[in-house]
């Protein structure tokens, strides 16, 4: 992809062992920013994504917080039945949500696709997962020394969960990063789109400039890239606890 970037239409397709051409066309990342509104698109991509995640990490630690450690009649049938949501296609739901999205006027505003990815069974079995394995006397004395549910959950579950909360961060973040069927449903407006979106300005009737659908994108990449070079230690913490069985 970056050696794609760099070169131009004609030499893309060409087989060479060289990975960085001997004359880099450092200009089609300006292309990029020349072309389409970029910057915007960037900014959107962001706003979403960073929205969208954090409701889904409040959302989320909340239910996995009452399916580990609150227990109420039908707790387990209600998990199982939650998780059961995760085996039906997005394509099955997808006119329904779109028909209740449009009745709460949402259709073309990002807060259609921040409400899309707040919700996550998946995020609430990992976090369950991890929950689950925290000793029950850590609640118990809390709760002793009268403590609340909530003061519970902020003071003693969430900073001890922070690996997990990490790894299913970084999951929500790349799935509403790249996530382009829903933009493309929802949004009609150019001043709305995100990068996935922007990036099909370069697929044309006659071709696709393909050193720039290349640039764009390995520029999209570099938010993600960074997130997971700090935050790598935590998500392979949380992926290798979330992963045993307590």
């Amino acid at each position: 992809m970056l050696s794609g970037s760099l070169k131009n239409q004609a030499t893309i397709f060409q087989h060479s062992m060289q990975l960085i051409p001997a004359k880099p066309l450092w200009s089609n990342y300006s292309d990029v920013w020349k072309k389409i509104p970029f910057g915007t698109f960037y900014w959107n991509t962001i706003k979403i994504s960073v929205l969208s995640t954090a409701g889904s990490l409040i959302s989320a630690s909340l239910a996995a917080y009452a399916f580990a450690k609150l227990k109420f009649p039908g707790s387990n049938k209600l998990f199982m039945l939650y998780l059961a949501t995760m085996m039906i296609p997005g394509q099955a739901i997808m006119i329904p949500q779109f028909r209740i999205l449009n009745n709460l006027h949402l259709v073309n505003t990002h807060w259609a696709l921040i409400l899309l990815h707040l919700f996550s069974p998946y995020g609430v079995f990992l976090l369950r997962q991890f929950f689950v394995q925290l000793p029950h006397d850590l609640n118990e004395s809390a709760r002793i020394d009268g403590c609340s549910e909530f003061g519970i959950f902020f003071r003693i579950v969430l900073p001890l969960a922070k690996p997990a909360l990490v790894t299913l961060g970084i999951f929500s973040l790349l799935g509403s990063w790249n996530d382009f069927l829903q933009p493309l449903i929802y949004l009609s407006k150019e001043k709305l789109y995100t990068i996935q979106m922007g990036i099909r300005y370069f697929q044309q009737v006659n071709g696709a400039d393909y050193p720039l659908i290349l640039a764009a994108t390995t520029m999209s990449l570099v938010p993600i890239i960074l997130i997971y070079l700090f935050a790598q230690r935590y998500f392979i913490e949380g992926i290798a606890v979330t992963g045993t069985k307590g």
